[in-house]
């Protein structure tokens, strides 16, 4: 692996978040809630979610509330949001 990654720019962010739909900035962190068909529905996503991050080596935190999965992404190494976090969620958004 690289170095460590550059946080974003506000600018680069709002670029970023205008190209992925549904996801939201919290500080230093960006998010979505994504509604599944049913509570299995949510669990097969989580897991291909997680298979995913483990590829890439970057980890979203996960909640799952019955049909719905909240995702959140920061890159906690670099104080703040980096391209790592954009290029999870373009990814995540293919997979959903």
């Amino acid at each position: 692996m690289g170095g460590m990654a550059e946080p974003a720019t506000d600018s680069e962010i709002r670029a970023a978040l205008a190209g992925l739909p549904g996801w939201e900035r919290d500080g230093d962190t960006i998010r979505k809630e994504y509604e599944r068909e049913s509570f299995p529905d949510a669990v097969t996503f989580v897991v291909r979610v997680g298979f995913l991050a483990e590829q890439v080596d970057h980890h979203p935190d996960i909640d799952v509330r019955w049909r719905k999965v909240a995702l959140a992404l920061s890159t906690h190494s670099a104080g703040g949001l980096t391209v790592k976090d954009f290029e999870l969620a373009r990814r995540i958004e293919a997979l959903a």
